[in-house]
């Protein structure tokens, strides 16, 4: 009979309005990301960030997102908005991502191809947390709404990691039940514009999530690098 055997971890990103920071919290989503990259549609500042994070209910933690920005940067943001959780998404290395003594995940560009294996990414990034496997690259930005293979995912990370890049609730069932991945993030997937979420849209999501968490003993073994 089919039971909840592992609650996939949901991140939004990309937020811009209290307002859908406050609907994600009640939907139980784990974590909302507030981006700081140059260049990005969705890029807030400091201050901004750090009013979005009031509407943040108890326990859903902020994410502060990052794209070669320079150490001063970061730091001031460290400093106003308070995230539990750094995302890097450009050329950082091991050494500038735990330089600011919080927890790190490392996203890792899926868009030229396959990556470097998981116990090279574990070599060359030792401190990060998790590592989250986008579709940037290959001339795309993160927050493209583009998918990438899936089955193109490095084994033997042995470190949690988060799928991202063209989720949607239409392929998020899909993305978990194939991937068993330690969370998702999803950013263009919910959204009317960027920055702008759709509450239908998040709720859809949300709902799909779930759903694919609730499967049949004999279908829970986890892919080898998933790390649930």
């Amino acid at each position: 009979m089919p039971r909840s055997l592992f609650r996939t971890r949901i991140k939004f990103c990309g937020l811009t309005r209290a307002g859908d920071v406050r609907l994600a919290s009640e939907l139980g989503v784990d974590a909302v990301g507030f981006v700081f990259a140059q260049g990005s549609p969705r890029r807030i500042h400091a201050a901004e960030a750090r009013a979005l994070r009031e509407a943040l209910a108890p326990l859903v933690d902020a994410v502060a997102v990052f794209r070669d920005n320079s150490a001063e940067e970061v730091r001031e943001v460290v400093r106003q908005v308070k995230p539990s959780l750094l995302q890097f998404h450009g050329g950082e290395d091991d050494a500038f991502c735990r330089r600011f003594d919080l927890p790190y995940v490392k996203a890792v560009a899926m868009g030229a191809g396959a990556p470097a294996s998981g116990p090279a990414l574990l070599a060359a990034f030792p401190g990060a947390s998790a590592f989250l496997f986008d579709s940037h690259g290959g001339g795309h930005d993160g927050g493209s709404g583009r998918c990438f293979d899936w089955s193109a995912l490095p084994a033997g990370l042995g470190r949690p990691f988060l799928l991202s890049g063209g989720l949607t609730p239409d392929n998020a069932h899909d993305a978990v039940a194939t991937t068993q991945p330690w969370g998702v993030d999803v950013s263009s997937g919910i959204e009317t514009a960027p920055g702008l979420k759709d509450g239908e849209r998040m709720r859809a999501f949300v709902s799909e999530v779930r759903r694919a968490d609730c499967r049949p003993d004999d279908d829970a073994t986890s892919p080898e690098g998933g790390a649930r």
